[in-house]
């Protein structure tokens, strides 16, 4: 027996209660278990950091992620999806170091490292109650309780079986290389970190240095630079081999410049050029030191060549500090230039430079104070706008400087990342073939290690004596090597353990940390401590049929597993890819607290429910990389426009089966609306299938949403007075495609079609499935299409719109029957299933196969389309007239029955007082009477009837009503 539906339904409660029923009745699990082993769709979760709340972004990538596993499962697929923590690196290290004041690497070893790290293995979980409370809310089904987390010792043992895996390979090394460094954290970074952290406009002081030549003290180098701060390390001067150079003449001074930079230059040092030459008669020639340091170095001070010279800003002329410049370090190296490191790990110049030691590279006033010390050799002082990295995690100015450090030589790596990239396939294709492709090709090798403190240890023990390392691969080994039980491999547990070398010599760890993207690149194999346990399911499972992160992940995520999928298997780790954009405040700007500029998703989802929130971002442009301006109205709109819509028409099955006590049972029906409902239906189901089967969940939901607005606006107004006679074959057809609606919606909107199928399924078949969850997901059935009646329906509501547009257009109202028309559909006369439909939707009396002209324009119509003729004949008789004042008194008549509660099977006895004879006579009128249930009517006013002064085109009708 169906259940009476609640008008207006809280859909936010309801959800509540629907989240009870799930963990109660264990409907995720189950959902799992019922699906076979051997038929798997595996899917890799990317881990997040638990240090603060999450955002729209995290809610968009997290919905998709459960949109598409519920799809599978509903398709027969077993689709286990286990959470995971993101643990280690700067981000919690930020958070520590803040709690306890700390300011540098210096503070955290006198602190201690063994209780810093305590700290931050504390403080890693923080937020993951809230986590697991919001995304729980959200609707999505994902396994929290066995969340894999990247600080446990099986993950961290499986990290060093895929480190010392690639090391066999030939594919880490230690190199010395220039990387781009963040001073506050004191460690280099890997390229697709500095990526991630972005750049931002900065304003900075630009000089153009005066280099007086050795030969002639008074000729000049030219030079200029965006970094002051970089001058105290200035080893060497570089030119183009390829460029024109020019000396030119001012006063008593010579300058030398790049001749297609003169333009730029020639009011402040002229234009008077006394000599041209090529690039190679300045390669060797010495020049004065700016600064007193670094006397007696024999290799220093000099042109050398740089390929990468150009002259598109600046003089021709690069100043080469080998220290803070990728490029001015391989030019100066292949020149064999000397190299000095006059900068420490926290970006402070060393005693090396005494005028400036302790200051602040990045700091404004120590470029400030160079250009002033400079007097007149800066030449040209000016501001200069320009993009500048700043770090991922704490927002610091990121400077280059060379340092030792470990990598991953992906250039090794690169033709086959970029082959298997090509089998990857990318929603949306772009992102794969161009943004991620270009990323793979221009990748350099990976920098994987970080001077810090909190991670992922590097199992390198290098040998003090014979400087042989020795690379551990599991925790087996090191107890093995150092004879101690390990059950914690974090730095401060194993920093002071020795390891014998084979030369006599004791091996010390070197102390270095992994990248945490090196960590979470090897989820798919350290999430389930493989190759130390579950090797089954690895084979079963690897690659990973699907994954879905936002756009940034291409630097990040996406990345590290693909080198390191690479690296250990040839292959790719993953299938398919769905990339999400940003999500942006309303006004587009970047959502901050600070600024309340959005809404809190709890709020949202407590207003308007997760279904709301869920649908309004699977169907927006985020789901495929775009941007999205999230908007509360937005979500608002798909509650009135899809959710009630979808929950009335629910509500009208309801409403007219429990009055005939409906029971479901096969039905063929011949009516025409039913056939096309259906033909629709599976015409959908086959789109939605196709759709989501190439991971495109928008078109899929605009597919769905558009059904929906046609079942009710089309099918269900059309057959009012079929389900009012408790017609069987339209109770059975609507039956059936709320059920397979319900089963298509579902993946989207997991709340509300969970609520209908209760009620719709539960309660009427005696072995239903327990959640509509772990039913089939609809099967596309070519045999009940028919898509010559779709178009033909098409056509004909399209004619619909041109009558209406006549009406509108000649001040008729709908209500007012016409009496005549005639419609054509490709010089072909409608279809006589189609004519009635067309008839009651336009409220004409008959359909002519043809229509006489007429004299006057106001007694016929015509309207033509490409496809499609309609003619109405306009002119309305006094039958006509009675019966369309009839129909507008109904209307106003059925608003008082239902203030008054009535039924739709409930009789009136009506009362009512007028002068105008004719609305006396449209009160008697059968249309009248027989619309508003009418028992009896008597004339004259009576004080208990539900009554109402009605104005009826400029007459007054009084019309009072009783319950019969």
């Amino acid at each position: 027996m169906l259940n009476p539906v609640n008008p207006r339904p809280n859909f936010p409660g309801e959800e509540e209660d629907i989240l009870k029923f799930w963990n109660t009745k264990n409907i995720f699990k189950k959902s799992i278990e019922s699906r076979p082993k051997n038929k798997t769709f595996s899917f890799y979760d990317g881990p997040p950091y638990a240090t603060g709340l999450p955002h729209y972004g995290h809610l968009v990538a997290g919905t998709i992620k459960d949109v598409i596993p519920r799809y599978k499962t509903m398709k027969g697929y077993r689709v286990e999806r286990v959470w995971g923590w993101d643990t280690h690196g700067l981000p919690i290290e930020n958070i520590v170091e803040q709690e306890l004041n700390i300011k540098s690497k210096l503070q955290i070893r006198e602190y201690g490292i063994d209780k810093f790290n305590e700290k931050a293995r504390a403080k890693v979980l923080e937020y993951a109650h809230a986590w697991e409370h919001i995304v729980e809310r959200t609707g999505r089904w994902v396994d929290m309780e066995n969340a894999y987390i990247t600080m446990d010792s099986k993950y961290m043992e499986s990290v060093w079986w895929v480190f010392k895996s690639i090391w066999d390979k030939g594919l880490v090394y230690m190199g010395h290389k220039v990387m781009p460094y963040c001073p506050r954290c004191a460690t280099g970074l890997s390229s697709f970190e500095v990526g991630l952290g972005g750049y931002k406009d900065k304003i900075d002081k630009t000089v153009t240095v005066k280099f007086q030549s050795e030969d002639d003290p008074n000729t000049y180098f030219l030079a200029w630079t965006t970094t002051p701060w970089t001058l105290p390390g200035n080893l060497a001067l570089a030119v183009n081999p390829n460029i024109k150079y020019v000396k030119v003449k001012r006063y008593d001074k010579f300058y030398i410049l790049a001749k297609d930079r003169l333009e730029h230059y020639k009011n402040v040092i002229g234009d008077e050029i006394v000599e041209e030459f090529n690039a190679k008669k300045l390669i060797g020639k010495k020049y004065k030191r700016i600064f007193d340091y670094y006397k007696g170095v024999d290799k220093a001070f000099e042109i050398i060549a740089g390929d990468y010279v150009t002259t598109e800003d600046g003089t021709g002329i690069v100043h080469i500090a080998p220290a803070f410049g990728e490029e001015d370090y391989r030019v100066a190296k292949e020149s064999g230039i000397a190299f000095y490191m006059p900068v420490n790990d926290m970006g402070e110049f060393e005693i090396d430079v005494p005028d400036y030691a302790g200051l602040s590279v990045v700091s404004s006033d120590t470029n400030a104070r160079i250009i002033t010390e400079l007097g007149d050799k800066a030449l040209v002082v000016r501001d200069h706008t320009h993009p500048y990295p700043y770090c991922w995690r704490c927002d610091s100015p990121l400077i280059y400087k060379a340092i030792d450090s470990w990598f991953v030589a992906t250039e090794k790596l690169k033709k086959q990342m970029i082959k298997n990239n090509e089998s990857v396939h990318w929603v949306p294709d772009h992102i794969g073939k161009g943004r991620f492709a270009k990323l793979l090709e221009g990748a350099p090798d990976w920098n994987i290690s970080r001077n810090r403190f909190w991670g992922v240890p590097i199992p390198v023990w290098a040998c003090e004596k014979c400087n042989e390392n020795k690379v551990m691969g599991s925790i087996k080994e090191l107890e093995e090597a150092t004879g101690k039980k390990i059950d914690d491999i974090h730095l401060h547990k194993i920093h002071d353990l020795k390891v014998k070398c084979k030369c006599g010599g004791d091996a010390r760890l070197t102390g270095e940390v992994l990248d945490v993207w090196f960590d979470s690149g090897c989820m798919p194999y350290a999430s389930i401590h493989y190759p130390f346990e579950n090797k089954d399911k690895f084979e079963r499972d690897f690659p990973a049929d699907f994954i879905a992160e936002g756009v940034d992940q291409t630097r990040g995520w996406f990345n590290s597993l693909m080198v390191l999928g690479t690296a250990l298997f040839g292959k790719s780790p993953y299938k398919n890819v769905v990339v999400n954009g940003i999500v942006l405040a309303e006004d587009g700007q970047k959502m901050a607290k600070r600024l309340k500029n959005y809404p809190d998703p709890s709020y949202v989802m407590e207003k308007y429910g997760a279904d709301a929130m869920r649908f309004y971002l699977m169907s927006s442009p985020a789901v495929k990389a775009g941007d999205l301006n999230f908007s509360e109205k937005g979500v608002e709109e798909i509650v009135k426009r899809l959710i009630l819509t979808y929950w009335n028409s629910y509500s009208f099955f309801v409403t007219y089966a429990s009055i005939v006590g409906f029971k479901p049972e096969e039905i063929e029906t011949e009516d025409i609306l039913d056939l096309w409902v259906i033909s629709r239906l599976n015409n959908t189901v086959n789109m939605v299938t196709e759709e989501l089967d190439n991971y495109e969940l928008p078109p899929a939901a605009r597919a769905i949403e558009e059904f929906v607005g046609d079942l009710s606006n089309w099918y269900i107004r059309r057959n009012r007075k079929r389900f009012a006679a408790g017609d069987k074959a339209a109770l059975n057809t609507l039956y059936g495609v709320l059920v397979k609606l319900s089963q298509m919606l579902a993946p989207y909107m997991p709340f509300v079609t969970e609520e209908v199928y209760q009620n719709l399924v539960v309660n009427f078949v005696s072995d239903a499935k327990e959640s509509i969850h772990l039913t089939d997901f609809p099967v596309y059935n070519e045999l009940k299409v028919d898509d010559e009646l779709e178009d033909n329906m098409e056509m004909v509501r399209k004619l619909v719109e041109m009558g209406m547009s006549i009406r509108n257009e000649k001040g008729i109202k709908v209500r007012q029957p016409l009496s005549v028309i005639n419609a054509t559909i490709n010089n072909n006369l409608l279809d006589k299933r189609l004519q009635n439909i067309l008839l009651e939707e336009l409220n004409v009396k008959g359909f002519a196969d043809r229509i006489k002209s007429k004299n006057s324009e106001e007694s016929s119509a015509r309207v033509n389309s490409k496809e499609l003729k309609l003619i109405v004949d306009l002119e309305i008789t006094s039958e006509l007239k009675a019966e369309g004042l009839a129909r507008e008194i109904l209307r106003k008549v059925q608003v008082l029955r239902k203030e008054k509660g009535l039924s739709i099977d409930d009789k009136i006895e009506l009362y009512y007082e007028t002068e105008d004879n004719a609305l006396r006579n449209a009160i008697n009128h059968p249309v009248f009477k027989e619309g508003a249930k009418v028992k009896t009517t008597k004339e004259g006013k009576i004080e208990d009837a539900h009554s109402k002064e009605l104005a009826i085109e400029g007459s007054m009708i009084w019309v009072g009503i009783k319950k019969a």
